[in-house]
């Protein structure tokens, strides 16, 4: 290969041979470049262990990246005024070319080009003249100090340099991006549509000071803070004989007036200028040069560069990374769009050594690899100091310093956005729980409970948690519990209140004592198994309650399936004050409770008949109000039915949620501007609800609308707001409770720590650390708090919490163009829960304001977390595997390690898990549901047996115990791989990049 690419270097520019010039004495021959690849045959570079161990040589020096470059190629053309620079193509992170009408730029994409195009450029390098690290403050500095290095043997003509100088001057014509309005404006006033506009006069040479069309360029807002800027020249001349080529690289970044299309700091220039017929081999040499720049590794060796050869090396291991597609085989015109993902730098300067890849299912290396890179707990936050009360006070010594950052960090529009979309939800939710649990409990705890109870335990939460991102609400595994505690108390004679309070405060105890034995160390045994099974069941909850709510719809506003067009004089309804006969048609005068709420009225007829003008009152004109209240009834065949109703109410539900969908993503749409996408996708939930709640008034019909208790008094009168502790039950009921309080402490340390361990992956970035002791802390005291008032008991709420956190993601304000905005965080802080309670508390008395949003459009919310939280999951991508054909399979990272059968078995497993979850939540068996959430960890080491370590490391996260035995499995492959050199390693396929499908 070697004498290949010398034989084809050797056509090139130059018919000379392409031995590199001898390096100078005192250099180092391991210099920058001992990073890269290797090839096949013996060389002079360093072997792959010392390439291994010099790759984060650029962060030891205190850099974490490189600053980005953009990469400007100007182009020589010959026009009827003289011979002019246009700017032809741009790079930061992906090549745009100018379109041949020169007005427009192209999309981004994947830069291609020939082979030869790179063999080229390698002979200029070891051929022109290169100056490393100049000094200098202007352009017309650096072209007389290019002009007068050239080495003795092409040293040109004075005359020649003087043409070569007053040509490299001269001022380019950029193409610069303008906004819309810009290009209106041009559209109505430019008297010439097809002539492009020149920036200057023909042969004027560069400004030492920006161009007003520089400063006024668009294109400023895609370019990252700190960029610097590169600098290609290339073209043909009549008065040169042979190329000449120039590589500079500044020193340090210097202001270079009007040569750039925008204004940054130049730090790296390429020249190439040649004799005539070869423009299309120069402009390919020029773009050869410009990729070669783009890419991050070779920019750290041009960066650190001493020689020539450091370069050349460089360019070297740039060649070793190459990938060629066969000629015939694609069209090299096509332009390849951008990836959604980039493999990291890591990656590409971590070498693997042979015992590390993956050969076979029993491979303990890659279990052991994958177990040290990323399993989601092994943090510090877990860490056992083996002192009472130790982990609680690390949690406060992390918090601490963060406590004022918690409330000014939220001084953001999007937070905003967090608020409103978040207190709907969870106004939904106390309102649903709340009807639910008044039913199960016969008002006992009703919904104006809920609300108190949501608003007090959640600001508390949120000022003194270890994680206040987490939204506290009463959740499907409670109420089960709550349920059955309330016929348990009704069957044998017991006061529920009393015998629940001696419930929450047995719960509280046990949970002070986990807190002080630092139990929350268990975490580290909740695998991505157990996380995805307790996840999916939430989401599935919430998804099944939402459309069961519009299911039962049909009960409280009935649809005449009997309707027939041709019968319509037949249908009628009027008031019978004769007798009090029961009515043939079945109405019942009640309100109907189909939405697990507080009544709703069915009709409120205080208007009358839309066909008919209002009657006078009389015994066969009154409304059905009147009508039931002078003790009549309704007679007739439509009296129950309301008609349109039920569809509206559909159409509002599936409406909001496909507009919550479609709104979210339109982030990356591409109509409007960024701003303005970002604006709708932060404000979807809203702009949904708002667009929503606006069709429903406009069409006036009486959907079900949220009713909010107006009334600051127990739902049950029989019930004050302090529940006493003894004077009901007998008393070793106290003694008795801590019984049932073992399984409620098991539910509740298990739904509060998985949804913490859930919120407090790495995925998110979150820089604060967590607060796994002083999370549980904060939710044992709230439990004997709400116990002792009789307000519903509070745990994370996975699903709505995951909202909150989604609403609150961070990316980077600008991006390159083709580049899709980075992932930067999560927006921390405190104040968006706190202000969500807040508004929750005082809910009671915007009633006259909430009562205009109709339920279908909250269900359609509902509806939307539950899909996002379940899309969000591995489980739910495995589970389509099992539906699709093997040739349409996604390219998943775990799919190229473990064969399909196992992945198959283990998505089942799951799902037997996840389905026996269901039925115990839904039976009489629900009493050991907390036990089972418990026998998850147990099956996941049970899956030990049937699985490898190998196929468990891709599925799913390694236990600790295993990570342990994995890596000691691996260090005696690394030592034997050590002894025996590692000259071979690049043949051997290395793993692809992993593919994190958690929860996000």
């Amino acid at each position: 290969m070697r004498a290949h690419m010398t034989r084809v270097a050797g056509t090139a520019l130059w018919e000379a041979d392409a031995h590199s010039q001898p390096r100078p004495e005192g250099s180092n021959p391991e210099a920058p470049y001992q990073v890269f690849g290797c090839s096949i045959f013996p060389s002079s570079m360093a072997p792959a262990s010392e390439q291994a161990d010099a790759a984060p040589q650029w962060e030891e020096q205190g850099h974490a990246t490189c600053p980005l470059l953009f990469v400007q190629l100007n182009q020589l053309f010959s026009t009827p005024a003289g011979l002019e620079w246009r700017e032809t193509a741009r790079w930061i992170k992906f090549e745009e070319k100018v379109e041949d009408g020169g007005v427009r730029w192209s999309a981004p994409h994947v830069p291609a080009l020939p082979l030869h195009s790179l063999f080229q450029l390698r002979n200029c390098l070891q051929k022109g003249t290169m100056l490393l690290d100049l000094d200098a403050l202007s352009f017309k500095e650096i072209i007389d100090r290019v002009l007068s290095g050239q080495p003795e043997e092409a040293e040109l003509q004075p005359e020649l340099r003087e043409r070569l100088a007053a040509l490299l001057l001269r001022q380019p014509r950029h193409q610069p991006t303008k906004s819309l309005l810009q290009l209106l404006a041009e559209l109505v006033l430019s008297p010439c549509q097809g002539k492009a506009k020149s920036w200057s006069e023909p042969g004027a040479q560069v400004s030492e000071t920006p161009l007003k069309e520089q400063l006024r360029n668009q294109f400023k807002k895609k370019v990252p803070l700190g960029t610097e800027a590169a600098h290609i020249a290339v073209g043909e001349v009549e008065f040169l004989e042979k190329p000449f080529t120039a590589f500079i690289r500044l020193r340090q970044g210097v202001a270079l007036g009007s040569l750039a299309e925008v204004a940054l700091p130049s730090r790296f220039l390429f020249i190439l200028l040649g004799p005539q017929a070869k423009a299309k081999a120069y402009h390919k040499v020029g773009r050869a040069m410009a990729m070669l720049l783009m890419d991050e590794l070779f920019q750290r060796v041009a960066r650190q560069a001493e020689h020539r050869e450091d370069l050349i090396a460089g360019m070297e291991a740039f060649l070793d990374e190459l990938t060629v597609l066969p000629p015939g085989k694609w069209d090299p015109s096509a332009r390849i769009p951008p990836p959604n993902c980039l493999p990291s730098l890591h990656r590409r300067t971590t070498m693997h050594p042979p015992d590390r890849q993956s050969h076979g299912n029993g491979d303990m290396a890659a279990a052991g690899d994958r177990a040290g890179l990323g399993h989601p707990h092994s943090r510090e936050e877990l860490e056992r100091t083996g002192r009472l009360f130790g982990g609680l006070l690390q949690d406060i010594r992390r918090k601490a310093p963060w406590y004022g950052s918690d409330f000014s960090d939220a001084l953001h529009p999007q937070c905003l956005s967090a608020v409103l979309y978040i207190y709907l939800a969870t106004v939904t939710n106390a309102i649903t729980f709340g009807g639910m649990l008044g039913d199960a409990t016969a008002n006992m705890q009703g919904v104006l409970e809920s609300f108190l109870g949501t608003a007090f335990a959640g600001s508390v939460f949120c000022l003194f948690s270890g994680q206040p991102l987490t939204i506290l609400s009463s959740t499907g595994p409670v109420l089960v519990f709550e349920r059955l505690l309330f016929s348990f108390s009704q069957e044998h004679s017991l006061d529920y209140l009393e015998f629940r309070l001696w419930i929450g405060l047995w719960v509280a105890f046990f949970g002070m004592v986990l807190v002080a034995t630092e139990a929350s160390h268990l975490v580290r045994y909740f695998t991505r198994f157990t996380e995805e099974g307790f996840c999916a069941l939430i989401s599935l909850i919430f998804i099944y309650d939402s459309l069961k709510k519009m299911l039962s719809l049909a009960d409280a506003f009935p649809i005449n399936w009997q309707y027939r067009l041709d019968n319509v004089t037949s249908y009628s309804c009027i008031c019978n004050l004769s007798s009090p006969g029961h009515s043939s048609t079945g109405n019942d005068t009640r309100g109907a409770r189909g939405w697990g709420g507080p009544e709703v009225s069915v009709h409120d007829a205080s208007s009358p008949p839309a066909l008919s003008p209002q009657p006078p009152i009389s015994p066969a004109g009154l409304s059905r109000t009147q009508c039931l209240g002078r003790g009549g009834h309704l007679l007739g065949t439509s009296c129950q039915y309301v008609p349109d109703v039920t569809l509206l109410s559909f159409l509002l539900f599936g409406g909001t949620f496909l507009s919550c969908t479609a709104l979210k993503h339109f982030r990356s749409s591409r109509y409007f501007p960024a701003v303005v996408r970002k604006l709708v996708s932060d404000f979807a939930i809203i702009l949904a609800i708002l667009a929503s709640c606006a069709i429903d008034a406009t069409l006036g019909l009486e959907t079900p609308k949220l009713l909010i208790p107006s009334e600051l008094k127990p739902t049950n009168p029989a019930r004050g707001w302090i529940i006493f502790p003894f004077g009901a039950n007998p008393w070793w009921v106290c003694l008795v409770s801590a019984v049932p309080a073992v399984l409620v402490t098991i539910l509740i340390f298990m739904d509060q720590q998985i949804t913490a361990v859930i919120l407090n992956r790495r995925e998110y970035k979150l820089q604060k650390g967590a607060g796994f002791h002083l999370d549980l802390l904060c939710v044992s005291l709230l439990m004997a708090v709400t116990s002792v008032t009789g307000l519903p008991w509070y745990v994370s709420a996975t699903v709505i919490s995951l909202a909150h956190m989604e609403s609150l993601r961070k990316e980077s304000a600008t991006s390159a163009p083709g580049e899709h905005p980075k992932f930067l965080g999560i927006r921390e802080q405190r104040l968006t829960g706190l202000a969500v309670f807040v508004l929750t508390g005082v809910s009671v008395f915007m009633a006259p304001v909430l009562k205009h949003i109709p339920m279908p459009v909250l269900y359609g919310v509902f509806l939307h977390m539950g899909v996002v939280a379940l899309n969000s999951i591995q489980l739910t991508d495995r589970v389509q595997l099992l539906l699709m054909p093997a040739k349409h399979q996604p390219d998943l990272a775990y799919l190229r390690h473990v064969p399909l059968r196992r992945v198959h078995l283990f998505t089942i497993i799951q799902l037997l898990c996840l389905a026996l979850l269901w039925v115990l939540k839904s039976t009489m068996a629900a009493i050991i549901f907390p036990v089972m959430l418990l026998a998850l960890v147990g099956i996941r080491k049970g899956l030990e047996r049937i699985f490898s370590l190998h196929d468990l490391s891709w599925l799913d996260s390694l236990l600790p115990g295993e990570a342990g035995e994995g890596a000691e499995r691996r260090r005696p492959g690394r030592r034997r791989a050590e002894e025996s050199g590692s000259e071979g390693s690049e043949l051997v396929p290395r793993r692809a990049p992993e593919i994190n499908t958690s929860v996000n």
